[in-house]
């Protein structure tokens, strides 16, 4: 080897929007770079300017000159280092999703990305054109190719790259998790330097946006479709490794750091962590209310939030009713105390009794149904939602995905929040991330979710004896045709073909397409799978489409 090329992936997390605190982010990233790694070189995800997504923020009047002003201050800090990122750049009236390469105050090449994706939580062919080039640029004498995040999982790009005479590619991202999302990015890579004989060098971007969260997990991968770099998932940091340059121009691996791969449960519930704490980080919430039912959904969501911003900034509220068992409140108590949170308990007898009597003439001659028992709901949101503007707290809401899938929940009752963490995270999920949290402190006496909450038949406790399964399938049976009809698409009689019950597929169909309603005015929550209520999956209210093939 001649010389080396020390690079830092700047695997950070920005805040949609704040492009003057990003570039911030970008200066000190890079002397931070310079002065603890000696770095030639640091890249940073895609569109690190302004965040991503961006949105209809990417339509505002004022984005070219803030954008401008921007690069214009990178320019001028004249860094010793070569900085590598991505920002939206209006070329000729059009705005491209670009990469920008930079080094003592001389941009020396800027990239349009060419693959625009437009499916599932992506929407960028509303925004941006299709750039048409490839970009090689020298860096210490090594032909280096750039792309941005979807380039990547096309083949075009790679191949011009190589024609061009690349002898390495860097890919900046803004790729969201979900789950198994890190095996398919490393079979992709794996695939991709094969093809074009080099390394890639995949940096991604750390956070949480909304409903979205960025796992991170950059990677460098050899020209073998070897992974011989990555950074650890969840994990906000600059990540440095050395490359080598032979007399002939090729590039080496010659450093060495391989974060653990980590169980699905593992990387689920880091990823839960993540959205809440940037959720109530970056939106300035003072911390976060719940209510605590001692059942196992707002158990799971109480270790999370806790876990995600310290127990100091969590409040527990157990509110019972005539129909509450000994079992909760003895369950949800100690889970707080357990948890060492702010935990109060207020009875909503009293408020259920004002709400009947208001109605009493509306109600006259009228069976009792669950009309009844959703007022015992919208009780106990309105005391949380009482406190949320009292104190600035975020109310968190506790339905799993299989409950908001089939509408099991109410409107402006266990419904009214503003976050939702498990809304996309299914029954038969949430049992496991509870044992899967219990582990974690298998040398202490006490579960943090106790074992009698897990045990427990799953209940809204709006009836006496109730259970879930009065009006739901098993949720074992339940998430496997939700599963189906959902997240894979598949129709009514397709799933019968499958073995499943007639009656009982029909009937979980015309529950989910009927409560299409209820899921458009639920909390923003964190998306886990490909198929997320959201972004995702974009149904129309009103519609006659039948079930069936």
């Amino acid at each position: 080897m001649t010389q080396t090329l020390k690079m830092v992936m700047g695997q950070l997390n920005f805040l949609v929007g704040d492009i003057d605190g990003n570039t911030e982010i970008v200066i000190q990233g890079s002397s931070d770079a310079i002065n603890e790694h000696a770095a030639d070189m640091i890249v940073f995800p895609e569109l690190t300017l302004t965040g991503y997504p961006m949105e209809d923020l990417l339509l505002r009047p004022s984005l070219e000159n803030r954008i401008d002003k921007a690069i214009d201050k990178i320019l001028k800090a004249n860094l010793g280092i070569t900085i590598v990122l991505g920002y939206p750049r209006v070329f000729d009236a059009k705005l491209y999703n670009a990469l920008g390469v930079i080094h003592r105050g001389e941009l020396l090449g800027e990239y349009h990305k060419q693959c625009l994706p437009n499916y599932q939580v992506f929407d960028e062919r509303r925004y941006f054109e299709p750039g048409q080039e490839a970009c090689v640029i020298k860096i210490k004498n090594i032909p280096c190719a750039f792309t941005v995040c979807e380039d990547l999982w096309q083949e075009g790009p790679v191949r011009d790259s190589k024609l061009l005479g690349a002898k390495m590619l860097v890919n900046i991202n803004a790729s969201p998790f979900h789950i198994n999302k890190s095996k398919e990015r490393q079979d992709l890579l794996a695939r991709r330097c094969l093809e074009g004989n080099f390394p890639i060098v995949y940096v991604n971007l750390v956070g949480g946006q909304d409903e979205l969260v960025f796992d991170g997990g950059s990677m460098v991968v050899d020209a073998k479709g070897q992974k011989f770099y990555q950074a650890p998932s969840f994990k906000e940091g600059l990540y440095p490794f050395t490359l080598g340059i032979t007399s002939g121009g090729m590039v080496e691996l010659c450093s060495q750091l391989i974060a653990p791969n980590v169980s699905v449960e593992e990387s689920v519930y880091q990823s839960l962590m993540l959205g809440v704490r940037d959720y109530v980080r970056k939106n300035k919430f003072a911390g976060v209310v719940l209510g605590l039912s001692g059942g196992i959904d707002s158990a799971l969501t109480l270790a999370i939030a806790v876990d995600a911003l310290g127990a100091e900034n969590v409040q527990a509220v157990m509110m019972p009713f005539e129909y509450t068992s000994k079992l909760s409140l003895d369950a949800a108590a100690k889970q707080a105390r357990r948890l060492n949170v702010k935990y109060k308990v207020i009875p909503i007898n009293k408020i259920y009794r004002a709400f009947e009597s208001a109605l009493k003439e509306e109600f006259e001659d009228t069976v009792p149904d669950v009309s009844e028992q959703n007022l015992q709901a919208r009780s106990r949101g309105v005391i949380l939602m009482g406190i949320s503007n009292k104190k600035g707290f975020l109310v968190l809401t506790t339905g799993n995905k299989s409950e908001i899938a089939v509408g099991y929940s109410t409107l402006y009752g266990d419904m009214a929040g503003g976050f939702n963490v498990l809304k996309d995270v299914s029954k038969t999920l949430v049992y496991e991330l509870a044992r899967y949290r219990n582990a974690l402190e298998a040398s202490k006496v006490e579960d943090v979710i106790p074992q009698e909450v897990i045990d427990r038949a799953p209940s809204a406790e709006l009836l006496p004896g109730q259970s879930d399964e009065d009006s739901l399938p098993p949720y074992a049976i339940l998430d496997e045709i939700l599963e189906l009809y959902v997240e894979k698409d598949l129709s009514a009689d397709a799933i019968i073909l499958q073995g499943f019950d007639k009656k009982v597929v029909q009937h979980v169909v015309k529950l989910v397409d009927r409560n299409e309603y209820k899921r458009r005015q639920s909390p923003v929550g964190i998306r886990l799978t490909e198929r997320g209520f959201g972004r995702d999956r974009r149904y129309p209210i009103t519609n006659g489409w039948k079930i069936g093939d």
